[in-house]
């Protein structure tokens, strides 16, 4: 085709090119195997059942196309504007879409009188076996049905899309963006969703056995509808869905009312990185799991709230008191906890009288290096398998406390007070 070789000439630089301009032509069923049509224009034009396999399609103008069945097996999609095209059934196995534009497209007609037409991006049933999708936009997009077994979708934006019935078993989707996607008996086994948003995501008859969640953002999400055999959820997260202010404030309440007003603040795995929280009294919340990494707690009150497993890494929880406190297996590497009290609590009776018993502070297997501790009060605490690798101990009160097991720099326990037997 003489406009294909004039592109081509365009793309060299050679006289008599001519960027190719196929808008709105019927090419359905045309072989334009291993083309390179890079930057070329096909807005509105029929490609269905078209072999593209290995074609260089990057950049080009594919907006509102009809790719219904084409083969498009390895092809170079890169950047390319599919907003609003039509890929039902289409074979993309192996191609390179890495930020390409698949997002619902506006069609204007000539006529003023006539409104634009609003036309989903389709992919249903499309063939996208082992392709790139990186940082690609397929927000809105239909790909029921699709199958995507181990693409890459890394940083992928998802949001709103139909991914009911996808296979995207063994997937990269590490950062993507899932908010609002329909996951209805999608496949998701052995798929990477660390990082991933699924905030509002609709999961039922999802199966995500083995699948790594790690850091996962889960707002609003209802996880009982899937199959999570096996899947790693370390740290999977949820934002707030009410200011954290109105839960410490309803949490105050709880604690004064005795459980009889106001609400426990269950703030499992939720992220609070960064927040200011310093003087705020979350004495008995439920933190397990809650990411606080430069969180501010200064003078905060945390009685015998758990926090185990919580990622307190370079938090402030200076002069904060914790006594009680579950703080099994969390990382508190840099925290500071300088004049923080972690000492026991006494157990009382259902009448409020005291039974001799005490509650002490849990940090075992806790990982505290580099944590400041000066001045701090940890007298009873257990301490087991606690690593206290480069700590600041200086006047730390430690008698009591077990150390069974811990790894802590004997120069830093000379200048700890602690009993014998410590």
């Amino acid at each position: 085709m003489l406009l294909i070789q004039r592109h081509e000439f365009w793309l060299e630089r050679k006289p008599g090119g001519g960027r190719a301009n196929l808008s709105g032509m019927n090419l359905s069923g045309f072989n334009l195997a291993n083309l390179n049509l890079q930057s070329a224009k096909f807005s509105g034009a029929n490609l269905s059942r078209c072999i593209l396999a290995g074609a260089d399609l990057s950049y080009c103008d594919l907006f509102c196309v009809n790719l219904d069945a084409a083969d498009l097996s390895n092809a170079v999609l890169h950047r390319a504007d599919l907003r609003g095209a039509h890929l039902r059934n289409a074979n993309f196995t192996g191609a390179n879409l890495k930020e390409a534009d698949l997002r619902g497209g506006a069609l204007i007609s000539g006529n003023p009188a006539n409104p634009a037409t609003m036309l989903r991006a389709d992919l249903s049933f499309a063939e996208m076996d082992a392709a790139m999708l990186q940082s690609a936009n397929m927000s809105g997009a239909d790909l029921s049905n699709a199958t995507m077994v181990e693409a890459n979708l890394e940083s992928a934006l998802l949001c709103g899309a139909n991914l009911s019935g996808v296979n995207l078993r063994g997937a990269q989707l590490e950062g993507a963006d899932l908010s609002g996607a329909n996951l209805t008996g999608a496949n998701l086994a052995d798929a990477n969703l660390t990082g991933v948003n699924l905030t509002g995501a609709v999961i039922s008859r999802t199966n995500m056995a083995r699948a790594e969640m790690n850091r996962a953002i889960l707002t609003n999400v209802d996880l009982g509808g899937a199959d999570l055999t096996g899947a790693n959820m370390a740290e999977t997260r949820r934002a707030l869905s009410r200011s954290i202010h109105d839960i410490v404030r309803d949490h105050v309440t709880w604690v004064e009312s005795d459980g009889v007003m106001g609400v426990r603040a269950e703030l499992s795995k939720a992220d609070l990185s960064r927040q200011d929280l310093s003087g705020a009294d979350l004495s008995g919340a439920d933190l397990r799991g809650a990411v606080l990494v430069g969180a501010r707690l200064a003078g905060s009150r945390l009685v015998m709230s758990d926090l185990s497993e919580a990622n307190l890494e370079g938090a402030d929880l200076e002069g904060a008191v914790m006594d009680g406190v579950n703080l099994s297996n969390a990382n508190m590497t840099a925290a500071r906890l300088r004049g923080a009290t972690l000492a026991s609590v006494e157990i009382k009776n259902s009448d409020g009288k005291p039974t001799g018993r005490l509650w002490p502070a849990n940090l075992a297997g806790a990982d505290l290096s580099r944590a400041d501790l000066t001045n701090a009060i940890l007298s009873g605490a257990n301490l087991a398998k606690t690593d206290l690798t480069g700590a600041k101990l200086h006047n730390t009160n430690l008698i009591g406390a077990n150390l069974r097991d811990a790894v802590i720099d004997p120069a830093q326990l000379t200048l700890a007070l602690r009993d014998s037997e410590s």
